[in-house]
């Protein structure tokens, strides 16, 4: 969403804390990132400081590469905020009236058999810049677990097993194949059907242990689903 109008930048229920002193529009900046994985895997948005909780968990999900299919929340000065069908607190509460300071921290969890923790810290409030579309993604590392793949413990091993010996034999063994198409300069070993079945079967376990590594974190295309307001239908979504 672009800035708001000078006209709407104060909030009813705190006027100082959706504009700056100048006037414009106030931004928020948070630092995200998924507990118990290493290397880290994270996240840097800002958004309007008028956005609501339920609109920022769409933001979260298009930052993080999640897919919303699965029930989430909050928790705010120990308060928990989130999916209906868990008897929390409305999501459509808006950060003006919960007034964040500066490193104030917030839980996020999603998908809440084995949920995905999320740590949300509120790095700095800054004025928006014209002709900048808010919310935006400003930086970010990691790919993003798949969905349903049991937690970050379950999913280590997962990404440590996809990565293992079974892996560089399928390489070698493909390696092989590359080589000797650079050799002969040819495609023929192709037109073999015994050598390209052999090809086929090397391939499906390498495209299934490159679908466990998870989501790459691509920051062009997190905003360009953010300025078409994906994140506004994934705020509702659960399937």
């Amino acid at each position: 969403m672009k800035p708001p109008s000078r006209s709407s930048r104060r909030s009813p229920s705190n006027p100082d804390i959706a504009s700056t002193s100048d006037g414009s529009a106030t931004i928020l900046q948070f630092r995200i990132w998924l507990k118990g994985l290493s290397p880290m895997v994270w996240r840097r948005v800002q958004v309007p400081a008028t956005m609501a909780l339920r609109e920022f968990h769409g933001v979260l999900q298009v930052a993080m590469g999640w897919e919303s299919v699965h029930l989430y929340q909050f928790i705010v000065h120990t308060v928990r905020y989130g999916s209906w069908e868990l008897t929390a607190e409305s999501p459509d509460i808006g950060f003006d009236t919960l007034k964040l300071r500066k490193r104030s921290r917030l839980h996020y969890e999603y998908d809440l058999n084995v949920p995905w923790e999320h740590e949300v810290r509120l790095e700095e409030r800054r004025s928006a810049k014209p002709e900048t579309h808010y919310p935006c993604c400003i930086g970010g590392d990691g790919n993003c677990p798949p969905e349903d793949s049991g937690g970050s413990e379950s999913w280590t091993r997962q990404k440590d097993e996809a990565l293992g010996l079974e892996m560089d034999k399928d390489l070698a063994t493909a390696l092989e194949f590359i080589q000797e198409i650079g050799d002969t300069r040819s495609l023929a070993i192709l037109e073999d059907p015994d050598r390209a079945a052999v090809l086929q079967e090397l391939l499906f376990p390498i495209k299934g242990r490159a679908a466990l590594l998870g989501k790459p974190f691509e920051q062009r295309k997190v905003n360009e689903r953010l300025r078409r307001g994906e994140h506004l239908t994934l705020m509702h979504q659960q399937m």
